[in-house]
């Protein structure tokens, strides 16, 4: 059998060979594709993002190679209906990210073809990420440090008077996937409350860690009126935390978004930190990025910034094609794999 596996500046070719040398049924081939920085990367991706993944020329090697292919194992190389009817032998199209949207996953299904993808890929590096924003954020360690490198030593803070350790604490955690779970796992060593919301619960993972983690699942707006910190994790584009939600919160609690700048209103919650209406936020992710000149949150005294690289670990790409794979055994025989991209929603199931 031959798999065709296309590398990009963060999945790179001796990635799938480590992880290919454990399925030498295999024939691999690799294909490159993207300019090799990260700046010409992200800007194709906008485009594919934009336009579909017809928007941006394939590979001549990959419209070669797919032809006898039985599976094709992308990132962010766009798989598009044209590649996938020269496909005649393919009988699967992985994909080492959790988003399709550089996959026509319509197309894939008319023609029998199963998607499967890889949304817990960066899971555990943005869960380690998260914990690390609520302890910068509510401890002001990135505002101690800019402070020292501009030769300031600063010992007042938006929160001095109340400053708090976890300990004790409840942290309402909005979207209990891949990510939620994990922080949930990592911070219950933190000795807080774990309030959990979710339009899709597994019952038995939920089970499973109120015994282990003590958490509770309530109701949306509950979680934003009792947390001591809301951290964001669903996947979506359409908006989780309006205004009337984010105004629910203690003006003593902090807000974390790891997850998309379009779940939230930026707007309501810029209003709420400028005027003090809540302690403080942490911003992994922002409507426009790179941030434009002017950004207002940049000019506020209660934010930590990040630029969005809560994924972006050794580990979220080198291991991804692994995982894929071992999901895909499991495909193959005849169990159920842990991500399965649904054409009707668009993400894995």
């Amino acid at each position: 059998m031959k798999a065709v596996a296309v590398s990009d500046v963060y999945i790179k070719k001796d990635y799938y060979e480590e992880c290919f040398a454990s399925y030498p049924e295999y024939d691999l081939k690799v294909v490159d594709f993207g300019d090799g920085t990260r700046t010409g990367t992200r800007a194709v991706f906008h485009m594919i993002e934009k336009g579909g993944p017809e928007s941006v020329p394939l590979p001549e090697e990959l419209c070669r190679e797919i032809e006898d292919a039985d599976i094709l194992m992308v990132h962010i190389c766009p798989v598009p209906r044209s590649l996938l009817v020269r496909g005649k032998k393919l009988r699967a199209v992985l994909s080492n990210r959790g988003g399709v949207e550089n996959i026509d996953v319509a197309a894939a299904s008319e023609l029998g073809i199963p998607v499967l993808n890889n949304p817990a890929h960066n899971a555990n590096g943005v869960a380690e990420l998260t914990v690390g924003l609520i302890l910068a954020e509510t401890r002001n360690i990135a505002r101690s440090h800019f402070s020292m490198k501009n030769g300031v030593w600063n010992e007042v803070y938006p929160n001095t008077d109340r400053i708090f350790e976890l300990r004790g604490k409840t942290v309402g955690i909005v979207g209990y996937g891949n990510i939620g779970r994990l922080v949930a796992e990592k911070l219950s060593s933190f000795g807080v409350r774990l309030l959990v919301n979710d339009i899709r619960y597994d019952p038995d993972e939920i089970l499973e860690d109120r015994a282990r983690y003590g958490i509770e699942a309530v109701p949306l707006p509950d979680l934003m009126r009792r947390s001591d910190v809301v951290t964001l994790h669903v996947r979506g584009t359409q908006t989780v935390l309006d205004a009337s939600l984010l105004s629910l919160m203690k003006p003593t609690a902090f807000f974390i978004n790891t997850a998309r700048a379009c779940l939230v209103d930026y707007g309501a919650l810029y209003t709420l930190l400028k005027e003090r209406r809540i302690a403080g936020a942490a911003l992994e992710v922002h409507p426009t990025e790179p941030t434009p000149p002017g950004y207002p949150f940049a000019s506020l005294d209660n934010v930590t910034l990040t630029t969005h690289r809560g994924g972006d670990t050794l580990n979220a790409y080198s291991d991804s094609p692994a995982m894929v794979m071992s999901d895909y055994a499991r495909y193959l025989a005849g169990k159920k794999p842990r991500f399965f991209v649904d054409p009707e929603v668009g993400y894995g199931k």
